[in-house]
């Protein structure tokens, strides 16, 4: 059973912006780290940003200064805005979230940029 429920992704262009969002029951969100992933074609799975439920963020290097993941509380949101997308950043992006000590993922979506 899938709990986590991304939306968003697409194809842009080197340099535009894109805005995903993610869904978490009240049992994964509240209370707890959400965090985005990305798998890159022949690649391994890896943590690109994470935020505490008080605010506290992480971001890799690579996206630093170009990505944020404000979440919203009230909603059960947890949102990633990518600023100055470049070719490298194409993967299969996937929200994670605990629910105790269980992993929760959801389906991934797909972000391309290409010219």
């Amino acid at each position: 059973q899938v709990l986590l429920v991304e939306s968003g992704g697409g194809l842009v262009q080197p340099g535009e912006s894109l805005r995903l969002s993610c869904t978490a029951p009240e049992e994964i969100f509240s209370r707890n780290v959400m965090a985005w992933y990305r798998q890159a074609p022949g690649k391994q799975r890896e943590l690109v940003a994470k935020i505490s439920s008080t605010g506290i963020t992480y971001y890799d290097g690579s996206v630093t200064g170009r990505f944020t993941i404000p979440r919203d509380n009230s909603k059960k949101t947890l949102y990633r805005h990518m600023n100055e997308l470049k070719p490298e950043d194409t993967a299969v992006y996937y929200c994670h979230g605990l629910r105790g000590m269980q992993d929760c993922w959801g389906r991934g979506t797909q972000v391309t940029v290409s010219s």
